[in-house]
């Protein structure tokens, strides 16, 4: 395409030169075609002069004869005349052949410029129509591109199509559509994805009733399914097996079990979770609440009245609270 391109602006180049070149030969010509219309007046009022000098050197050779005839004038004054005579027709004579040659001069130049017109456009034009089959073979070469890179693109398209594409690398852990040489539409979700690099966390859920009591931040106690623990009244420091949570997320929707979901990280501050643990597995959850009287609790659970509020860094640096409650 790059080679039509410079065939193209090549072409463009000649064109403007011819045009140039046209103008200023036709100058000439216009310029060589007055000279000749100048010569042709030129040679047309000597022509007039000399036809004038005819007419006289005629009367005066007439007179002369007829002097001559009456014997006042000498042969020899007869013979000057005529002489004289002769030699303005002979001007005359030459005077027109001047005069045609200058307007032959005229007309060949008029011709000139019509031959400078037609070789020139003639120039013109086969350059025009080199440079429009140069412009047809670009414009042909650039659909044929057009068309492979669409027929690229659909082979890329149906190609993808082959293949699970997703933002980042992870693996397959359950199969959404099932069945051999099903076919799905675009935007079906055929497998569930689990990335590989991820930060684990624990879903757990409570009663509404309970919900108030937990807060973004709050440390919670994990027990993992495989890993034995012993818990002891007065945790942390006393427990063993446990692992520390934080609650970085409670739901504001209920979910379809009519409790809310919390989500619990890994607390930093504290000894990592297992690495062998995987997405799925169980975990229990250990909570510790506000400290109150059994009956107060009691009287809660029975008439749902929401418990007392606190802050859960209060009620995690307070030592003198002992009673503990799970969730």
């Amino acid at each position: 395409m790059d080679s039509y391109t410079s065939k193209v602006s090549a072409l463009n180049f000649q064109i403007e030169a011819l045009k140039e070149e046209r103008k200023l030969k036709l100058e000439q010509s216009l310029n060589t075609l007055e000279q000749a219309r100048l010569q042709v007046q030129s040679d047309s009022i000597d022509l007039e002069a000399v036809k004038i000098q005819l007419i006289i050197a005629e009367r005066q050779f007439e007179r002369t004869e007829t002097l001559e005839d009456e014997g006042l004038k000498a042969v020899t004054d007869v013979e000057a005349k005529k002489l004289q005579l002769q030699n303005s027709q002979a001007k005359v004579i030459s005077q027109k052949n001047k005069l045609l040659s200058s307007k032959n001069q005229e007309i060949n130049a008029k011709i000139e410029i019509s031959s400078i017109k037609a070789s020139y456009q003639e120039k013109i034009s086969k350059a025009d129509s080199e440079k429009f089959t140069a412009l047809s073979g670009q414009y042909d070469t650039e659909a044929l591109m057009f068309t492979l890179e669409n027929e690229f693109t659909n082979y890329q398209v149906r190609s993808g199509m082959l293949y699970i594409t997703a933002p980042q690398d992870g693996f397959i852990n359950r199969a959404i559509q099932k069945g051999i040489g099903e076919t799905f539409s675009a935007g079906t979700k055929i497998v569930s994805i689990m990335p590989i690099n991820i930060e684990m966390a624990v879903e757990t859920f409570v009663n509404p009733i309970d919900l108030p009591l937990l807060h973004p931040g709050e440390n919670l106690r994990i027990i993992f399914d495989g890993w034995p623990a012993i818990f002891f009244s007065g945790w942390p420091n006393l427990s063993y097996g446990t692992y520390g949570g934080e609650v970085v997320a409670v739901e504001r929707t209920i979910s379809d079990n009519g409790k809310f979901r919390v989500l619990i990280k890994q607390n930093p501050d504290e000894q990592k979770w297992p690495e062998v643990i995987r997405a799925g597995s169980g975990a229990r959850t250990i909570a510790l609440l506000n400290n109150v009287p059994i009956w107060y609790e009691m009287w809660r659970q029975i008439n749902g009245f929401p418990p007392d509020y606190y802050q859960p860094q209060e009620s995690n640096n307070n030592s003198n609270k002992s009673q503990n409650t799970g969730k």
